[in-house]
């Protein structure tokens, strides 16, 4: 799931960035307000969280020009500013949450499930196929009921595959999937990636098409 941060403050940008990826986004930092405005206009994202002050621009400004646009990415306003009239302007500018400095991960994260809960309209449900169970909801996956001890990253493969069994995935989109735009990636991470989760789901589960990508197996679930 891939997350938009634009905030230029470089320590507090850094340990939002850290703190996020570890949870399983996938997170692409900007810390320009005008770039930030050209990444929305030009890449899906879930949902995005802006600061108020930025260089070039300003949070708000930018969700006003996303809501001009007709685009409703869900937007969370960072910002030291804590009036209500404040609180105020930044909603009514189009943001749908606000979290007022020093930010806490925790909060942060909590606000942001909420967000994307609200953007979908209900509850992810969860996604099953014969033994293998997926809850994005908890961003969890047992097999046969046992918790598979995933990874944030492997959750994120296996997650984006079993929305769609069958559906072969190349390494370059899996790639743009888990990784933001400033991280350095090898050039055989999502194999590894690949080999750790096919050890934890077992044989038969992880399909590769050669010269394609990687794809769920579908036929696991009638046991074939």
């Amino acid at each position: 799931m891939r997350i938009l941060l634009a905030e230029d403050d470089h320590a507090l940008g850094q340990a939002l960035t850290a703190g996020l990826r570890r949870l399983g986004y996938t997170v692409d930092w900007i810390t320009d307000g005008a770039q930030a405005a050209a990444a929305l206009t030009d890449t899906s994202y879930a949902a995005a969280v802006l600061d108020w002050n930025l260089p070039r621009s300003s949070g708000p400004a930018i969700i006003a020009d996303m809501r001009r646009r007709k685009d409703a990415t869900p937007v969370l306003l960072l910002t030291a500013r804590d009036g209500l009239p404040d609180r105020v302007a930044g909603l009514d500018a189009g943001a749908d949450d606000y979290v007022v400095k020093p930010v806490h991960l925790d909060e942060l994260a909590a606000r942001l499930r909420a967000l994307l809960r609200r953007a979908d309209g209900q509850i992810e449900p969860a996604i099953r196929i014969g033994a293998l169970e997926v809850v994005p909801a908890a961003r969890s996956a047992t097999m046969a009921g046992a918790t598979l001890e995933l990874t944030a990253r492997e959750y994120a493969l296996l997650a984006m595959l079993v929305r769609h069994p069958g559906r072969a995935y190349s390494r370059e989109q899996l790639e743009a999937a888990l990784y933001g735009w400033d991280q350095e990636v090898a050039s055989n991470a999502v194999e590894v990636h690949i080999h750790h989760l096919r050890q934890k789901l077992g044989p038969g589960w992880i399909e590769t098409l050669r010269g394609i990508g990687y794809a769920i197996n579908p036929r696991v679930e009638r046991g074939t």
